[in-house]
C-alpha cells in the first residue's frame, strides 16, 4: 500500500495515515461492518475493548479468506455507540495496530460516535476497505 502524510496538513492525531493509495495490480475488497461477535454468533463481551478485539479478529479472518492480510488495509471506518466506548476501542486498536503495523505505516481511518448501532448490546462496528494483490 502507498500511505503517506504530507507536510501541507497537520500530522495525524492518532494511528492513521491521511492518504492511502491502491497500487496497480490490486483488487479492492470491501468488508461489511464487523461487530464484536464470535464465530458462533455470541457477543465477545459486554465491554468495548472485548468487542473491538473480536472485531479486529473478524477483520483479519475476512482478509485472510480474501487472500490478503492486515497489511492490505486501505481504510477503516469505526462507529462507536457513545463516547464511553472510545477508551476500550483505542486500547484494542493500539494493541492490534502494534501487531499489524509495527512500522507505523497505518491505513487511513475515521472514527464516528453515533447514538446507537443495530442492537443495544453492540458498542462498536468497524468496516474496512482492502487492496489485495491479484495476478
Amino acid at each position: 500500500m502507498n500511505r503517506w502524510n504530507p507536510d501541507s496538513v497537520a500530522p495525524p492525531a492518532g494511528r492513521y495515515s491521511h492518504l492511502a493509495a491502491v497500487p496497480p495490480g490490486h483488487e479492492l475488497v470491501y468488508l461489511a461492518g464487523q461487530l464484536g461477535v464470535l464465530p458462533d454468533g455470541n457477543l465477545a463481551g459486554a465491554g468495548a475493548e472485548a468487542q473491538a478485539r473480536q472485531i479486529f479478529a473478524n477483520i483479519e479472518a475476512l482478509l485472510t479468506a480474501a487472500g490478503g492480510g492486515p497489511r492490505h488495509l486501505v481504510k477503516l471506518l469505526a462507529f462507536a455507540a457513545g463516547t464511553e466506548h472510545l477508551p476500550g476501542y483505542r486500547a484494542a486498536l493500539a494493541d492490534t495496530f502494534e501487531r499489524w503495523f509495527p512500522d507505523g505505516d497505518y491505513p487511513a481511518q475515521s472514527l464516528v460516535v453515533v447514538a446507537a448501532l443495530a442492537a443495544p448490546q453492540y458498542a462498536l462496528e468497524v468496516e474496512a476497505i482492502a487492496a489485495i494483490p491479484r495476478s
